[in-house]
């Protein structure tokens, strides 16, 4: 059992001991100090607050905690119920509010949930932010109002269709098209809010014909809830069964985005972002960037529209802020997460499904077809747990050592670049592993690389 504490939030394992799991003592101290934070943020004593959650069993439980512990510091609360990630960070600007808080641990099992948090632009906070409010929690620094100063809660149920509406009203999403290509779609929505969000998106960019698989909103995941090849035969399968065009894989906070081709096959998550980028790239050129764990086809690709590709540490607030430096024109994370700065900052399955079809619908490509456009890498991703006092920084160091005269890059972990093949291996934010990503020309080769660094980190462990 887990508790992970970050600059964007709090990570942890239901039940168990403070300090130890994420318990009702861990979710009101970070509830506190991110309302302080706000009010110092922004001088108000009553500030808004957006609230919405994934729906894994316990958000019910942790949103209480959260909603009530902002209450008794003095802030009002917009609380979306069931949603997704990014309609919380579009509802944030949108209500005009202060700061969000999404309750999600997004891939993460059943048994995990998190709080993330979110300025007023509806984006994560930034490192500094993220170092005050974490030094607030540990020396408690936090007041609740009195009786008279006590905020209230207002119920918001239309967030999604908020969202949705937004979305269409971007000229790049041609729902014209989309209805006339007549495609059939199938939706696995992991038994969380996608089953809510996306079917809804569908009807409204023109789909008829949605084949829905797991998209009760019980939160008791159907399978493992990151949108992984070895996760998804189901829906695999359903795509052949049902003649579609396609299918659709969201996660359980909707902000990563995964496709099954027409024949059933993985389209390939690192391909996401390429494929959305293709169709924003051929409209209006511009930087491209994703993390150091993503795949060199971005890279390949903008280079052909004569644009210029940067990469980034790996999460959100660390891609988000490299796009703002360099003008993005698109960006986002090699694991289905696209980020679409024209319609906002933040990764969004929702955005990324509008313009996956609308680029097919304008091509007549199938999906396959438009996998064949682009170069070919195979990727491997595996991990090591880390054991109680494990010293990472120390074991990548002799990594970074003992490959020196390789291409290094070392902002986050140590990537070693070779001339037809990569390898990232770094300390995850989210679970207690280090992540081992390896990218080559054929998925033998790939897998091969992962293989022998998996055997040189246990050796030099």
């Amino acid at each position: 059992m887990a508790l992970i504490v970050s600059i964007s939030g709090v990570r942890g394992t239901i039940g168990g001991r403070p300090g130890e799991n994420l318990t009702p003592v861990d979710i009101v101290a970070f509830a506190s100090a991110y309302g302080q934070w706000l009010k110092k943020q922004t001088g108000d004593q009553a500030p808004r607050v957006v609230i919405g959650r994934d729906a894994r069993p316990s958000g019910e439980m942790v949103s209480a905690l959260v909603i009530n512990t902002l209450v008794g510091s003095g802030i009002d609360v917009i609380d979306l119920g069931l949603s997704t990630t990014p309609t919380v960070e579009v509802a944030v600007p949108k209500q005009k509010a202060d700061g969000g808080i999404i309750i999600t641990a997004s891939h993460n099992p059943v048994i995990w949930n998190a709080l993330k948090l979110l300025n007023n632009k509806g984006e994560f906070i930034s490192a500094a932010d993220g170092n005050e409010l974490l030094a607030m929690i540990k020396a408690r620094d936090f007041a609740f109002a009195d009786v008279h100063a006590l905020g209230k809660v207002h119920t918001y149920t239309q967030a999604i269709e908020d969202h949705i509406a937004a979305l269409l009203e971007r000229p790049e999403i041609d729902t014209v098209a989309i209805a006339k290509a007549g495609f059939t779609v199938a939706v696995d929505a992991v038994n969380s809010t996608g089953g809510l969000a996306i079917p809804k998106l569908l009807e409204a960019l023109g789909v008829k014909n949605i084949k829905k698989l797991h998209c009760e909103p019980t939160g008791w995941f159907a399978h493992n809830p990151e949108p992984l090849k070895e996760h998804l035969g189901d829906i695999m399968q359903l795509v052949k069964t049902e003649k579609c065009d396609l299918g659709i894989v969201v996660d359980p906070d909707v902000d990563r985005l995964a496709l099954i081709d027409e024949n059933g096959e993985m389209f390939g998550e690192e391909y996401t972002l390429v494929a959305v980028a293709d169709y924003l790239l051929s409209l209006k050129s511009g930087p491209t960037v994703s993390n150091l764990s993503s795949s060199r086809a971005l890279a390949d690709l903008t280079h052909a529209y004569k644009a210029e590709y940067h990469a980034a540490a790996v999460g959100e607030v660390n891609v988000v802020e490299k796009m703002k430096a360099v003008g993005a024109r698109i960006g986002g994370e090699g694991n289905g997460g696209v980020i679409w700065p024209d319609f906002h900052y933040g990764r969004d399955a929702l955005a990324g499904i509008a313009l996956i079809l609308t680029h097919l619908a304008k091509t007549g490509l199938t999906l396959s077809q438009l996998r064949a456009k682009y170069p070919a890498y195979y990727m491997s991703k595996n991990k090591i747990e880390l054991q109680p006092g494990m010293d990472t920084a120390a074991l990548l160091k002799k990594v970074e050592e003992k490959y020196q005269g390789e291409r290094l890059t070392t902002i986050d972990g140590v990537k070693i670049d070779f001339a037809d093949s990569w390898v990232h291996l770094r300390r995850s934010n989210t679970e207690p592993i280090i992540r081992i990503y390896t990218e080559a020309r054929s998925q033998k080769e790939a897998d091969t690389l992962a293989e022998r660094f998996v055997s040189e980190l246990k050796a030099l462990i």
